[in-house]
């Protein structure tokens, strides 16, 4: 089990950039394949980027490939996400979350088994 934390969110301009983190205090998040997804007021959540539990592999939302990069550095429990050439549409409530599994559904909410609370991001055009 692991209790992800986001953190990072706030208020930026439209082609700024913002840089997110997403930490967890049990050593056992090295095992976990990490997703990011958001929720932009009044739609569903989506999927955002992905990362497998080795950083070896990375996957991205058509909608903000090439802005925005994912990472992670397990020595410190930690997963990241660098978002550049903000845009106003990028402003949503961003999540982590935690899975085991690691197939072509990736971007799929059910995939994940354990969330955090979600950190805020504004783009102001």
């Amino acid at each position: 089990q692991v209790q992800p934390v986001e953190s990072g969110g706030g208020l930026v301009q439209a082609g700024g950039s913002l840089r997110l983190s997403c930490a967890a205090s049990e050593r056992t998040f090295r095992i976990y394949n990490m997703g990011w997804f958001r929720q932009a007021p009044g739609k569903e959540r989506e999927f955002v980027a992905f990362i497998l539990r080795d950083g070896s592999s990375t996957r991205y939302a058509d909608s903000v490939q090439g802005r925005f990069t994912v990472s992670r550095d397990n020595a410190n429990n930690t997963v990241y996400l660098q978002m550049n050439s903000l845009k106003h549409e990028d402003t949503a409530v961003y999540y982590c979350a935690a899975t085991l599994s690691y197939g072509t559904r990736f971007f799929e909410e059910r995939q994940y088994d354990y969330w955090g609370q979600g950190t805020l991001v504004t783009v102001s055009s």
